[in-house]
């Protein structure tokens, strides 16, 4: 039955490879079920609604992609998406979660739309490359934000807006070694890295007093205070546009980067780079954010860290269905989630943070017409705490420099037209 699924022989597998790569990858990836309720609690949904909604929504990705698309795979709710799920829809924008999980409903149904259409693919070669980096840097530099305030390592200031923290104080150091301890362990090739810290620092929590013990395993909580709770109509809203949209682009940019990595990793795309099957992993992708929006929780997207199984022998779907296994398994563990404080996944959102710092090395910084729009993202990103306001003022930016800079024929047709729309956008907000 595993052939006849999954073509085993066909891509020089074995059932035992794949289980092998499959618990690679999700213990590489695992770490989001302690991050990404706590990021979620913030936004005002329930802590234990939002860990179950966690799994169960990267259990039906993994399921989708590994049973559809037999690709190896993994997913779950995406870091960043989640950042400005609760940092810049909720907390910034002033939107309740609810209408927050309508939008992300409307993006998971665009953006499958634009699958089964394939407008995803003009969509994409229709950007400007260096709009693309600048994205990904753009939100990397708004992670290290919050992993910096959440560790209480920069705070409030009156009168410079930010400054430093008591660094000398618990949570700041432990955020800090957290960091330097998953440096260490992903310097020496160590999978499991961004888990290993997050359980010390957990660990030392609690043995310095910091959190109270609350036991390891549990029947899962009840997901009825997020089931089914997304503000669909509230969604619809104008003022809700350029939140749908900014999940959509950011997903659509992050799952098509994440397929060309992992493919090519994995000898499953071609010398032109075509991968087979390609409707379907997307089709897996945004059928994942529509479920999770109805569960509870922010944007499924693809993990680059299914890499980490891949490089174990991971060929097939059998990787993704072992990985949403282990996920539904993880649900039965949510007091360990609830121990875990936000100092101790500090260290591991800024790790994310510098991974997706490194597109700025790609940029062409001798061409100011391209280094000034990639600027504006990544300073305006962090600085306007919104990821929605980043990808409009570099859009915005991109337009008007290549106008200056006698670049005329570098701005496409979709370019002109998404400028139009930011610029409306900000006159009539």
């Amino acid at each position: 039955m595993l052939e006849k699924l999954f073509s085993l022989r066909a891509q020089q597998s074995t059932v035992k490879t794949e289980f092998i790569a499959g618990l690679t990858t999700f213990v590489t990836m695992v770490y989001i079920v302690f991050v990404n309720p706590a990021m979620l609690a913030e936004a005002g949904i329930d802590h234990g609604a939002a860990f179950v909604a966690t799994c169960l929504a990267a259990a039906i990705g993994c399921f989708i992609m590994g049973l559809w698309a037999n690709y190896p795979l993994a997913l779950a709710p995406g870091m960043g998406l989640n950042a400005f799920f609760t940092y810049g829809v909720v907390l910034g924008m002033g939107h309740t979660w609810q209408s927050a999980l309508g939008a992300v409903f409307l993006s998971g149904c665009l953006f499958l739309l634009l699958s089964i259409f394939k407008v995803r693919e003009w969509v994409i070669q229709a950007i400007p490359l260096v709009l693309k980096q600048a994205i990904a840097t753009g939100i990397g530099a708004f992670l290290a934000l919050i992993a910096l305030k959440n560790a209480q390592i920069i705070v409030a200031s009156p009168a410079t807006f930010v400054q430093l923290g008591d660094i000398t104080s618990p949570g700041p150091l432990l955020a800090i070694l957290s960091f330097f301890v998953i440096a260490a362990l992903m310097y020496r090739d160590m999978k499991s890295g961004v888990l290993v810290s997050i359980l010390l620092v957990t660990v030392l929590a609690w043995a310095l007093g910091l959190v109270e013990y609350a036991g390891i395993v549990s029947a899962p909580p009840s997901i009825a205070p997020t089931l089914a709770q997304l503000d669909i109509a509230s969604a619809l809203e104008i003022s809700m546009l350029s939140v749908v949209f900014a999940f959509l682009f950011v997903d659509l940019f992050d799952t098509s980067g994440t397929l060309v990595a992992v493919t090519q990793k994995a000898g499953i795309a071609d010398q032109q780079g075509r991968m087979p099957r390609l409707g379907r992993a997307l089709s897996a992708d945004s059928s994942a954010t529509i479920a999770g929006s109805f569960l509870g929780t922010s944007t499924t997207t693809s993990y680059i860290e299914s890499v980490s199984g891949v490089s174990v022998g991971g060929r097939t779907g059998l990787t993704a269905v072992v990985v949403g296994l282990c996920f539904l398994l993880m649900m039965f563990f949510a007091p360990l989630a609830q121990m875990v404080p936000a100092y101790a996944t500090a260290g591991a959102i800024l790790y994310v943070a510098v991974l997706m710092l490194q597109n700025l090395k790609l940029v062409n910084w001798d061409d100011m017409s391209d280094a000034i729009p990639v600027s504006v993202v990544l300073l305006m990103t962090p600085l306007t705490f919104s990821i929605a306001h980043g990808i409009a003022l570099g859009f915005i930016s991109y337009t008007a420099v290549k106008l200056a800079c006698n670049k005329r024929e570098e701005i496409s047709i979709s370019v002109w037209v998404l400028t139009v729309l930011f610029i409306v956008k900000f006159a009539i907000s």
